[in-house]
């Protein structure tokens, strides 16, 4: 027995005890009333006067009433017991079947079915509030499956993108946007921290949607409250109406947005992280779920900038390596031969001196030997740059480096502008750059006679740059200073160190009016 026949039969089935007492009753007595008075007018009307006539008219009365009684019962039990039970049954099958009865046509029985018709109704009614309670469920579940099979692709991509992605700062804008799609932030900005713990922003999304990269973004705006303000900056701590009036675009309180922090680590180590813009009430209650995918991605992308830097670092140090191997063939093979021949050379001056020569003879002696000078100092030189290491923070630390050792060397003021945070150039192009600044100041010491230099590193359009190395000495006319042949060799290998990273190579010079040297290079990432 179910529990829906249990329950019809504790609490209904009694009912059906009282059919006859009930509404049905009256007709009944009527039938049974109308039944007993005929044949009673049929015995009456025999004994009185015994007519055969008499009783036949009386008798086809009393079953004429008796059929109209037993018609109108009928019609009562059709009406009150028949029809209400045929819907019962249907109700009762319909509710068996898992399906509840429809709240626009109810089982609205009348007569001694109504209580029962009650129930069932109350009873389809707390089933479809199962029904639609369990729909909720598993909608909330069918979405909560959906975001969590979302997050995992979010992270396969991610994951792929460590190993296959080449452009860092790509990357990460990339998954900037990705970012701002999940929480439907307003906007999203994205930094790095730099290894001398300085922050690099390296892009943005505006209100408007816009994507800015690192060049796009300069110059910075400052707030009236001291933080930097780019494009997808839109938080304001002291008074946004005032900012939204005075920067041209809309500003929000600490009321309106939230800012939502994620931090790309690695073995403890913030290596930069991304602020996102989120209308309150934000995502940090009852969001725990994507806030955990947040830090998920967060440390993956984390590995990605410490794998970028680690890649460049055992660049840097095989370079460093490779030079410092060719330095020490350099220091045995051709600094030895030369400084042998100075020696010889030194000798054969001594003997022309003590014979009867040439004045022309002694001349080319003398030149030689200064050939051979000129030459062993610009060795030496090489083999020095060869072994001066990079900086392993990039090519702006080490010119800095470069200029402050230039000053500590010489009596002529230097200085060193940089016009960027980072450049964007691979190990190779950032040691050709240093070397041909590193020979500008060489050739500024021995020839310019100069009292100020300037270094200058700009940044004209995304991965292109301009290092410019200029002084106020004598300068010189035409294409290279006058000197004696073999020297001042190293503009040539000023010019071979451009063309091997694809730079362009100016010098101009007028006498009296210093030297100008400038680099344009591309970036090959």
């Amino acid at each position: 027995m179910t529990w829906l026949e249990s329950f019809i039969d504790r609490k209904h089935w009694p009912s059906l005890r009282i059919l006859f007492t009930g509404n049905l009753l009256l007709p009944i007595l009527f039938l049974g009333l109308s039944l007993t008075v005929s044949l009673a007018a049929v015995l009456f009307l025999i004994g009185e006067t015994g007519g055969r006539s008499s009783v036949q008219v009386v008798l086809l009365l009393g079953v004429a009433f008796a059929l109209f009684s037993l018609v109108l019962v009928l019609i009562r039990l059709r009406s009150q017991l028949l029809r209400p039970l045929s819907s019962l049954e249907q109700t009762v099958n319909q509710v068996c079947q898992g399906e509840p009865v429809s709240s626009k046509k109810p089982f609205e029985p009348s007569g001694v079915l109504s209580g029962m018709a009650r129930d069932i109704d109350s009873l389809s009614e707390e089933l479809t509030d199962i029904y639609e309670d369990m729909e909720v469920r598993v909608a909330r579940q069918t979405l909560r499956l959906a975001q969590k099979t979302t997050n995992l692709q979010v992270l396969y991509d991610v994951a792929a993108g460590i190993n296959q992605s080449e452009n860092l700062d790509e990357l990460l804008l990339e998954y900037m946007a990705v970012f701002k799609r999940m929480v439907n932030a307003r906007s999203a900005t994205v930094h790095l921290v730099l290894p001398d713990d300085k922050v690099r922003q390296v892009g943005c999304i505006d209100l408007d949607g816009r994507l800015y990269n690192e060049q796009q973004l300069l110059p910075i705006k400052l707030c009236q409250c001291g933080i930097t303000l780019s494009p997808g900056d839109i938080l304001c701590n002291q008074n946004p109406k005032l900012c939204t009036h005075r920067h041209g675009r809309r500003m929000f309180s600490a009321d309106e947005v939230e800012r939502v922090s994620v931090p790309m680590w690695y073995h403890g180590d913030v290596l930069g992280f991304y602020h996102l813009y989120v209308d309150r009430p934000g995502i940090y209650d009852g969001r725990e779920d994507v806030l955990d995918i947040l830090n998920t991605i967060g440390s993956h992308l984390g590995m990605a900038v410490a794998k970028q830097r680690s890649d460049s670092e055992a660049r840097r140090l095989s370079i460093v390596e490779e030079r410092t191997s060719l330095a020490h063939e350099l220091h045995d093979s051709l600094a030895q031969t030369l400084a042998s021949l100075r020696f010889q050379v030194r000798m054969l001056e001594e003997t022309l001196q003590n014979e009867s020569v040439s004045a022309t003879a002694e001349q080319e002696a003398r030149r030689i030997h200064n050939g051979l000078d000129e030459a062993h100092d610009e060795l030496r030189e090489l083999i020095n740059s060869f072994r001066a290491p990079m900086d392993q923070r990039g090519l702006i630390p080490a010119l800095g480096k470069l200029v402050e050792r230039f000053n500590q060397e010489t009596s002529i003021h230097a200085f060193f502008q940089p016009d960027c945070l980072k450049t964007d150039l691979d190990t190779s192009q950032e040691m050709q750059a240093l070397r041909i600044v590193q020979e500008s100041l060489a050739n500024i010491r021995k020839h310019a006679n100069a009292h100020t230099v300037r270094v200058l590193l700009r940044c004209r359009s995304p991965g292109q740059y301009l290092i410019l190395v200029e002084d106020d000495g004598v300068g010189f006319e035409g294409a290279a200073p006058k000197g004696n042949p073999g020297e001042h060799i190293g503009l040539s290998i000023m010019e071979e160190r451009a063309r091997r990273v694809d730079g362009e190579l100016s010098i101009e010079s007028e006498p009296g009016e210093g030297t100008r040297v400038e680099l344009v290079i591309r970036s090959a990432k």
